[in-house]
């Protein structure tokens, strides 16, 4: 299920628009005023902001490039101005889309599911877990505990291997033939050399690994 931040100080408006988001299966949070939002944003895990531009506290704007500086979450704005260069302004300090008042709330539900179509594409592509480690297999890119980490081909393909089978313990042989190409290395200890290498760059301690942990007597497993 995911998470839609309302903010918006009319209460009418917000009723409205948590009822038909209520009503497609999302689960919403109402914030009347800025610092309420922020509050909501930090304390909740949040997939969508949909966010008055005009609030009582703190404006839109500002709550956009505050969330900017610490989170990608989609952000769509609602606002009265409907100027260009308004609607410039507001991309130009983060937000993803912009609805202009007065609105169709059903044209707003079907922008939402805009968005959360495009996640779950991008999501088939990634590979998250919790904070630890994220897997991106379209960029080869792999992050732990929030930095990028640089890994060989071998080193990647077989991390990969294990976030794909999660409750799968693999044997030195196993991973041999699944992730090493080349002939002339195909002996069961440089799977070793290959796992202390790809350690030394996630583990936080080596000595007790959490990511690739060690089955004894048997091979590897994913630890996640």
């Amino acid at each position: 299920m995911f998470n839609i931040l309302i903010v918006e100080d009319e209460i009418k408006i917000t009723q409205v628009i948590k009822a038909y988001l209520d009503k497609e299966g999302y689960h919403c949070i109402v914030a009347n005023n800025g610092e309420q939002a922020l509050e909501f944003f930090l304390k909740n895990s949040i997939d969508l902001i949909i966010l008055d531009r005009m609030l009582p506290d703190i404006s839109g704007e500002e709550i956009c490039e505050k969330v900017r500086k610490i989170s990608k979450v989609h952000i769509i704005m609602l606002t009265a101005k409907t100027e260009d260069s308004d609607k410039i302004d507001g991309f130009n300090i983060g937000c993803d889309d912009y609805v202009c008042k007065p609105f169709n709330v059903k044209e707003l539900v079907l922008r939402v599911k805009a968005v959360f179509r495009k996640m779950d594409v991008e999501n088939k592509d990634l590979l998250k877990f919790s904070d630890e480690l994220e897997i991106d297999m379209n960029s080869h890119e792999v992050k732990v505990r929030g930095k990028k980490v640089e890994l060989t081909n071998t080193e990647y393909k077989i991390l990969l291997l294990f976030a794909k089978n999660q409750n799968k313990v693999f044997t030195r042989e196993q991973l041999l033939e699944l992730t090493i190409e080349e002939h002339y290395e195909k002996i069961d200890r440089v799977i070793d050399a290959h796992v202390k290498n790809l350690r030394q760059k996630i583990e936080l301690d080596t000595k007790k690994a959490t990511i690739i942990k060690t089955v004894y007597g048997v091979g590897y497993k994913f630890g996640l």
